[in-house]
């Protein structure tokens, strides 16, 4: 049976003030939720500060991109060492975001992924097809050559330790939802394609997040799908009673 984990993606939101005072309420109100992995992902200039509201709870923190680099010349970047020194156990790599504006492509998300693990950096990796792409049919084709480049060189060990968020890009302010049903397909077929690279029990254990703007009035049916294991959350999770819902959601 595969841990549920629910992560919440803050993106570029949150002051100091605000940032705490968040992280201060998902402490109280998740309490008492502990058959769930819970992450907070917020900016890096709030980590320190996230991690002084929830430090010695059951709740988690993660960054939300990092160099494929250690220490160095790389200015306004930022590396798994200073990461992991913040309270991070979990950081996001190849958010959809990230590839449309930054660029990133397949190989520069391996580096990472490669790097976060010398850092002892639990990884998030994102794969999704765009519109065009999935209007052209070739969403497997693309979220195939996904999970082949970022997760090029990886060990059967480090894959079991790696969530994989599918994002369906097509879905995100398009107007257009994916169902649950949908969104469990590609599930199903990213389980299939891990299975072919890394042998079927690797890929019966690796946790599939959905990352396509779940929210309280949907969570529970999404979760209910049997290749769903957790959600990565974006706008729900900016305000204490819509994530707490989330976090809390119901089996049926």
């Amino acid at each position: 049976m595969r841990r549920p984990i629910i992560a919440g993606n803050w993106k570029m939101n949150k002051t100091k003030v605000e940032a705490r005072e968040l992280a201060s309420r998902l402490r109280r109100d998740l309490h008492d939720v502990f058959d769930r992995d819970i992450v907070l992902c917020p900016p890096f200039t709030v980590l320190f500060a996230v991690w002084s509201e929830i430090e010695g709870s059951q709740i988690e923190m993660g960054a939300q991109n990092m160099v494929w680099e250690g220490p160095g010349a790389y200015t306004g970047e930022i590396c798994g060492e200073m990461i992991k020194e913040t309270g991070c156990q979990y950081v996001i790599l190849g958010h959809s975001e990230r590839r449309q504006y930054f660029k990133e492509t397949d190989a520069i998300i391996n580096k990472k992924l490669l790097k976060a693990f010398f850092y002892r950096l639990n990884p998030i990796v994102c794969v999704g097809e765009t519109l065009k792409e999935r209007e052209s049919g070739r969403e497997t084709e693309v979220v195939s050559a996904q999970i082949e480049g970022c997760f090029a060189g990886l060990s059967e060990e480090a894959m079991v330790k790696t969530v994989v968020a599918y994002e369906p890009v097509w879905a995100i302010g398009t107007g257009r939802t994916a169902t649950p049903e949908q969104a469990n397909e590609m599930h199903e077929y990213i389980r299939t394609v891990i299975a072919k690279l890394f042998g079927k029990d690797c890929a019966e254990k690796v946790r599939i997040q959905y990352g396509g703007s779940v929210k309280p009035d949907n969570v529970d049916e999404i979760m209910a799908q049997p290749d769903i294991d957790g959600a990565l959350v974006g706008g729900a999770s900016l305000k204490p009673e819509p994530f707490a819902r989330i976090v809390r959601f119901e089996n049926i």
